[in-house]
């Protein structure tokens, strides 16, 4: 009917709609209330007969650490370390396929590869990298083409020959610089006191060890090095003398040469494909556009080193400069016969090929959607009976242990637990990167936390453990239940404690760095992180000196490091107690309160250091500070909450919950550290000058860095103002995070 047509008196029109508006309201609240019915019903039951508010089972945490064997990861380990698995190679692929094979006869809920397609590199097998020495331009020695096999047992045909994954290409000629360690102040010695002695054109031998060897090469080529030698010294890595090394110890014997990657980038993950998974869809970097080194690198044994050093030219080096080979060590450049140059000949590709993470999974009762990931690096390059084998062999005697008790119905954990093994991370990381670049929203919004263990152990002196503040005390009481390896303290904590910080309340717990699997959580989104592992002593040795090495092997291993795998125990131990308690603790055992210490601690530190000259500047701390106190106020308060939290109501366990997880992320900056975008956590970060240590406060502490010997300091400044303001502005948040609704 048009409404022209209507001929309803406009009263009984008006009145009509009164009562049906009258009628559709009545109807709506007889909905809501029984909505409102339904859903307080729903929740009470959830609350009163949801299983997975049952206590958690402590008794499976002393079932599952005795049910972890020694002679299982050292079988294990037999197997993983009986023949090179590099990243990108068929016996990648085989190992990737044996893990995943095995963890579905464990009986973990599933397991499966995930590929990616990166950029990797591979020596030359028609052209050999070396390098040469010239006379007249003829080659009167070159150095060894691969290493010198001393044990029959120890040879394979697939050994790759030593190199530095991600060299550019290029054969050069020029004089010889020695560069110490080849750190900033390295080069800032040789510059300033040795004007005459020019780097720029020529060619730097440096030796292992201080820092990151791709930040080496960045500061070669910063200060305009045409190429770089790395080698091995043995005032480092033949500590008893170069007549007691491998086989007869685990010291680096003269031709045993270090491989590794020579890729520093904040990045990390497929350098073609930064921020972004290396998917066959995903667009593509040039060569040259990437973060890769513009420089030809390669590595060489103390043997060769010492023929090349010994002939060297120019001023004698000062004597914290000097190794331990029996030379005279000298600057140069180059050499004392002036008709000798150098030559360094390098071919590796750079070339696209697929990877595979093994992902394994058991789903949580409770909070499926609630991940604990516990992870380890597979590829190794050669034989990697520590890195990363050992780490591996736990890992799959972790899961054989889990796997028991799922498959018996005894226990089942609250939350998913996800098992990691990676792919390529000898390469910069690049499995676990680009699994997180994949996965970042899922695992940005569910993630607990990441236990790494890259290696079981590179020694024999003690436990050793590095994190973020919130999973300090997780650590602690795990190792206080596991039993010390060597018998001499009553648990594994005792002796950590006494070896790391005698006197002290507990353990040591260093900072990250970066160098592992850890480095795409904590950095890219923020996830709280452990990584641990049986050390040497530190204040003695810097690196295990076999270190990437063919001399890497079981035998070794079995040898002089761990001869009843009773340390590889007690890691693994510690690792699935992390993992379990994590994964099935009601309330999750992180202390934010911890955070707050950490915290105050390194900014005492920046403060004592800096204040004096900030305050030339008109710059102060105490908005720092007042944002620390509001931090630290908030964690107290927020402990009392957790420990008064009924734990029989879902609703409050997973809102308490919710607040320590989401805690670490906090302190991420979605614009990431000055330059370096793909770092994100303002508190914790590599350095800029040595990716593999850890450095607080980086993007303060970076724009620090000789500051008065900028050419434009004032920009440098700006940068220190602005840090200083997102760090005041991100501690505060964080404590408006902890109080919840009360909080904003």
């Amino acid at each position: 009917m048009d409404i022209a047509d209507d001929k309803t008196p406009l009263l009984n029109k008006t009145y009509g709609r009164e009562r049906n508006t009258r009628l559709k309201l009545a109807l709506l609240l007889i909905g809501v209330i029984f909505v409102a019915v339904l859903i307080g019903y729903s929740v009470a039951f959830f609350v009163h007969r949801c299983p997975g508010n049952a206590k958690e089972d402590t008794a499976i945490s002393n079932l599952l650490i005795r049910s972890v064997s020694a002679k299982n990861i050292e079988e294990n380990l037999k197997v993983l370390s009986g023949v090179p698995h590099l990243a990108g190679t068929p016996e990648g692929l085989k190992t990737a396929e044996y893990v995943r094979d095995k963890w579905l006869e464990q009986g973990l809920d599933s397991a499966k590869l995930v590929p990616y397609n990166v950029m990797l590199s591979y020596p030359n097998p028609d052209l050999p990298n070396k390098v040469s020495l010239l006379e007249n331009g003829t080659e009167i020695f070159h150095s060894a083409l691969e290493e010198k096999i001393l044990r029959p047992e120890d040879y394979n045909p697939n050994i790759v020959p030593p190199f530095n994954a991600y060299s550019h290409q290029g054969e050069i000629e020029g004089n010889l610089v020695y560069v110490n360690y080849g750190r900033h102040e390295d080069f800032k010695f040789v510059q300033e006191n040795y004007p005459e002695i020019n780097i720029n054109g020529s060619i730097v031998i440096v030796k292992y060890g201080k820092l990151f060897r791709g930040t080496k090469v960045k500061l070669a080529q910063r200060a305009g090095a045409i190429g770089v030698i790395l080698y091995s010294d043995p005032a480092e890595y033949a500590l008893e003398g170069e007549s007691y090394v491998y086989p007869s110890s685990w010291w680096l014997p003269g031709t045993g040469v270090q491989r590794g990657n020579v890729f520093d980038s904040d990045a990390k993950g497929d350098p073609a494909t930064p921020g972004y998974p290396a998917k066959p869809y995903m667009y593509r970097l040039d060569d040259e556009d990437t973060d890769l080194p513009k420089i030809p690198v390669h590595p060489i044994g103390y043997d060769d080193a010492r023929r090349f050093l010994r002939e060297m030219t120019g001023p004698e080096v000062p004597n914290d400069w000097r190794g331990n080979l029996n030379i005279t060590y000298r600057l140069g450049p180059g050499f004392t016969n002036t008709n000798r140059k150098v030559k360094l000949s390098v071919h590796s590709s750079r070339e696209q090929r697929t990877v595979y993470n093994v992902i394994g999974t058991i789903t949580g009762k409770t909070e499926p959607d609630r991940y604990v990931i516990l992870g380890n690096h597979r590829d190794a390059w050669v034989y990697g009976a520590m890195d990363p084998s050992s780490g591996t062999a736990s890992l799959l005697e972790i899961t054989r242990a889990y796997g028991e008790l799922i498959t018996s119905g005894r226990w089942r954990p609250r939350r998913t637990i996800i098992f990691a093994s990676w792919d390529a991370e000898e390469y910069g990381l690049l499995g676990s990167t680009e699994y997180v670049e994949e996965f970042q929203s899922s695992l940005a919004d569910r993630a607990v936390a990441y236990i790494n263990v890259d290696l079981s152990l590179v020694g024999n002196y003690t436990f050793y453990a590095r994190g973020t503040p919130l999973l300090y005390q997780t650590v602690f009481e795990a190792t206080k239940k596991v039993a010390d390896p060597d018998g001499t303290a009553d648990s594994l904590y005792d002796r950590w404690l006494a070896k790391s910080a005698p006197g002290a309340d507990n353990p040591r717990v260093a900072d990250m760095g970066s160098g592992s699997d850890f480095a795409p959580f904590v950095y890219r989104i923020g996830v709280s992180a452990l990584d641990m592992f049986y050390s040497f002593d530190i204040k003695k040795v810097q690196h295990y000196p076999i270190y990437h090495s063919s001399y890497e092997t079981f035998y070794c291993v079995k040898t002089f490091v761990d001869s009843n795998f009773l340390r590889s125990q007690a890691v693994a131990q510690v690792w699935a107690e992390v993992g379990r308690h994590l994964g099935d603790a009601v309330v999750l055992p992180m202390d934010t309160r911890e955070y707050g210490i950490r915290i105050r601690q390194a900014m005492d530190a920046i403060r004592e250091l800096y204040a004096d000259k900030m305050e030339q500047q008109d710059i102060y701390f105490d908005d720092i500070y007042s944002a620390l106190d509001n931090f630290t106020s908030a964690t107290e308060r927020f402990k009392t909450e957790i420990d008064q939290v009924n734990k029989d109501n879902p609703l409050e366990v997973r809102n308490v919950n919710d607040r320590l997880m989401n805690l670490e992320r906090s302190f991420i900056d979605p614009l990431g550290l000055p330059g370096r975008k793909y770092l994100r956590h303002v508190v914790f970060a590599p350095s800029e000058h040595d990716q593999y240590s850890s450095s607080a406060f980086a993007g303060l502490v970076d724009a620090m860095f000789e500051i008065d010997s900028d050419p434009r300091p004032e920009e440098r400044w700006d940068v220190v103002r602005q840090q200083m303001a997102v760090i005041a502005y991100t501690i505060q948040s964080a404590a408006y995070a902890l109080l919840g609704v009360a909080g904003i």
